[in-house]
């Protein structure tokens, strides 16, 4: 049984949100961050980019210390407040697709995290897991919710569309035209009624942010150590997560690029090909799978479509069923020497949003050699392969939402 709690969630004041709010760290170019930090005093990436202060790069514990003071600062000068009471946070995005996204904030349980009742269907790295975990000891603070999802629950939509029926405590829109909305829920009886229909799920799926409930836990093991008087009930037994129905998941493909034919001529490749796959030319037809176990590669200038030979694949579990898995184990490995998917510098990956036209274009310029195209992973493949213990090759998925960072902050 899931256990879903509230918290009291330190967040900006209604005035700053819109100019404290920030996409992922990562996410932004070198240019983009310098003009935010530049022109926006009150973004947050002032607070994970604390070196900006001094102008220099900082790292490390060293880095850690800063963030954990720029925060304090925020706090210090009223532009973070921290609520009263316990509560539960409606988030609603709508995205510039026109994609509706509606869910809960909330505190999980690392407990849940590590009995499996919180699913995972990502490997982890363990040096990125322990980094992240003394970063959040160090910090004190968390700011980027894991994304969990659940069956779809009329009883709890019918609460959540309930309460959006009411003023909004945020609404802002990004300069990428998302538009964010945020309701507090502090009331006794509907923080209870929303706990106890979380208790009756057997199973949450973590859809994005392996790395940091992984982290989340090991922090929560470390600070219980260090704690002689541990009850179960402290802030870090928990984390901070955006939980929402499958239905409103959207989980688009990874395609893969590949630098070099490892070797072979393009007529090699092909023959080699024709062994797994019903090969066929389209030219400069535009071919995007629509199917499982279809792919699409643009080589030489030209599209082909790729219809797996099933005679001469076994598929024995969710992971065999996978197109991931499968363009691995008889493309990218056998053929292209990929072995490593993480690391080998030969092999990159680009999210279905930015579509064939993209693997056309880096391969036209000779960054790469050939291209593939995949099919979006569904939540059915997706909660098979953590319901089997698998784990899916890296770069499987690219899921949205994506939430901003600083508009609830977990204390722990």
């Amino acid at each position: 049984m899931a256990k879903i709690i509230p918290f009291k969630a330190v967040r900006p004041t209604r005035d700053k949100v819109s100019l404290l709010a920030a996409r992922s760290y990562d996410s932004y170019t070198a240019m983009q961050v310098e003009s935010r930090l530049r022109d926006n005093p009150f973004s947050f990436l002032h607070i994970v980019n604390p070196g900006y202060k001094y102008q220099k790069e900082i790292s490390g514990e060293e880095r850690y210390g800063l963030v954990r003071n720029r925060y304090q600062e925020f706090k210090e000068d009223e532009i973070f407040i921290q609520d009263e009471k316990p509560s539960f946070y409606i988030y609603k995005i709508v995205n510039r697709d026109r994609l509706e996204f509606n869910g809960i904030v909330a505190a999980a349980s690392v407990q849940d995290y590590a009995e499996d009742v919180i699913k995972k269907h990502e490997d982890t790295l363990e040096f990125r897991e322990v980094i992240f975990k003394e970063y959040l000891k160090t910090v004190g603070f968390n700011a980027e919710a894991v994304l969990l999802t659940y069956p779809d629950n009329d009883e709890l939509e019918a609460i959540i569309e309930e309460v959006m029926q009411s003023r909004a405590e945020y609404e802002f829109t990004t300069t990428y035209r998302d538009t964010h909305y945020l309701w507090n829920v502090d009331d006794e009886v509907l923080l209870k009624k929303i706990q106890q229909i979380y208790s009756e799920m057997p199973a949450l799926y973590i859809a994005d942010g392996h790395h940091r409930s992984a982290s989340s836990y090991l922090l929560a093991k470390d600070l219980k150590e260090e704690n002689p008087n541990h009850t179960g009930d402290e802030p870090y037994n928990y984390f901070m997560s955006y939980l929402i129905p499958e239905s409103d998941l959207k989980i688009y493909e990874f395609n893969r690029l590949v630098k070099d034919l490892n070797g072979m001529t393009k007529e090699e490749f092909l023959i080699k090909l024709d062994e797994h796959f019903r090969i066929e030319n389209r030219g400069m037809e535009y071919y995007k799978p629509s199917k499982l176990h279809h792919f699409s590669m643009y080589l030489d200038g030209e599209f082909y479509s790729l219809y797996l030979r099933k005679t001469k694949y076994e598929i024995k579990n969710a992971l065999d069923a996978l197109d991931t898995h499968i363009l691995y184990v008889t493309v990218l490995k056998p053929l292209l020497g990929i072995e490593d998917l993480r690391n080998d510098q030969r092999i990159e990956y680009s999210h279905g949003k930015k579509d064939l036209a993209y693997v056309k274009t880096v391969v036209d310029s000779g960054t790469f050699a050939v291209g593939f195209g995949l099919v979006a992973v569904t939540s059915d493949e997706l909660k098979q392969i953590a319901d089997e213990g698998l784990k899916m090759p890296p770069k499987s998925t690219y899921i949205e939402p994506k939430l901003r960072s600083g508009v609830t902050v977990y204390e722990f």
